[in-house]
């Protein structure tokens, strides 16, 4: 659930448009792409990460109101994935090579029962 950004009712996440007031909450009508609103008052490019690195392209630069690709600058573009090695943290390493290599292990175990059942 999430908070329709004209008029602050609670909305459904899927919701494409606020059942409120109708302004759009997916671009394009399409539930998959988010769409970034403003306050009023406010554009979003002044925390925007794209704005701030030069790197957007988007028309309406630097007086966007709403956009597909806004990222605030205050969050990692990339989440970090750090791994915790407390707290049985090794388990989750193990487990994260055999669900990443699965073809590999399946391989090597066969070629070592192949090398067992010659011996």
């Amino acid at each position: 659930m999430l908070n329709c950004p004209r008029c602050h009712q609670t909305v459904d996440s899927q919701a494409i448009t606020c059942p409120y007031c109708q302004v759009p909450l997916k671009a394009f009508g399409h539930p998959g792409i988010p769409l970034y609103q403003a306050e009023p008052e406010k554009y979003l490019c002044n925390n925007c990460l794209y704005h701030s690195d030069d790197s957007c392209n988007f028309p309406q630069r630097p007086y966007a109101r709403d956009c597909t690709l806004f990222h605030d600058q205050s969050e990692p573009l990339v989440p970090d994935f750090s791994y915790n090695t407390n707290n049985n943290g090794w388990l989750k390493i193990v487990k994260f090579w055999f669900q990443r290599y699965t073809i590999w292990w399946l391989f090597l175990t066969l070629i070592l029962i192949s090398f067992l059942h010659f011996f």
